[in-house]
């Protein structure tokens, strides 16, 4: 990934954040047809250190557990907050009319050794950790326990785990750090303006980090 330096984020709190709150990453994988991609849900484990370890699951049917390359690490990429940025939200377009469109993002991107993990007491204490995390918000969250047992145990044998001990993670926050502080003002009032969701929490960061 192309990072200038103003763009990059190191802060391992801030990464995890990222990854806790938007947890479906986009799995890249070197199998024998060439590059794979597949969308999996994960859970951050700060341990080991220095980066921790991704956990998720996929379907046993998914070639991805056994079709890999153990020579070439994955790639699991976490896609935050997005949005187009207008020029016409710069103060200095019209000073020298010297601006371009460009899309502000953020992203962080894992990499590691993939591991299948075909063990049914993980798989069962992963699974129930991940549906009480995801459930939490609902008024009455679903349980494992609220299904027959021959239905999970059924469905425990069409998964397969996989963890990722993290040798490498990279955060690139792309959000108007190039700009002056007069055309972040510029952005954020209009990224309130359009108040989609994505622009809102951009506007948001862009706040916390803009020059003073």
């Amino acid at each position: 990934m192309y990072l200038p330096t103003q763009f990059e984020e190191t802060r391992l709190d801030v990464l995890y954040q990222l990854i806790h709150a938007r947890p479906l990453g986009m799995l890249v994988t070197l199998g024998s047809d060439g590059l794979n991609a597949n969308h999996i849900p994960f859970e951050i484990d700060p341990a080991p250190s220095p980066f921790g370890t991704l956990r998720g699951h996929v379907a046993r049917a998914n070639p991805v557990w056994r079709d890999f390359s153990k020579d070439v690490q994955a790639l699991i990429v976490f896609q935050g907050a997005q949005t187009y940025i207008t020029p016409n939200w710069y103060p200095s377009k019209q000073e020298t009319g010297k601006v371009v469109p460009t899309f502000n993002y953020i992203v962080v991107h894992a990499y590691g050794s993939l591991q299948p993990i075909d063990d049914r007491d993980w798989l069962r204490d992963f699974v129930s950790k991940l549906t009480d995390r995801h459930e939490s918000a609902q008024p009455q969250p679903w349980k494992m326990r609220d299904a027959p047992d021959s239905f999970i145990e059924t469905q425990l044998g069409a998964i397969v785990g996989i963890e990722v001990p993290i040798a490498k993670l990279v955060g690139k926050w792309k959000v108007s750090q190039n700009r002056t502080a007069l055309d972040q003002t510029g952005v954020v009032r209009g990224l309130r303006v359009a108040g989609d969701a994505n622009a809102v929490e951009m506007a948001q960061v862009i706040e916390q980090r803009k020059k003073i």
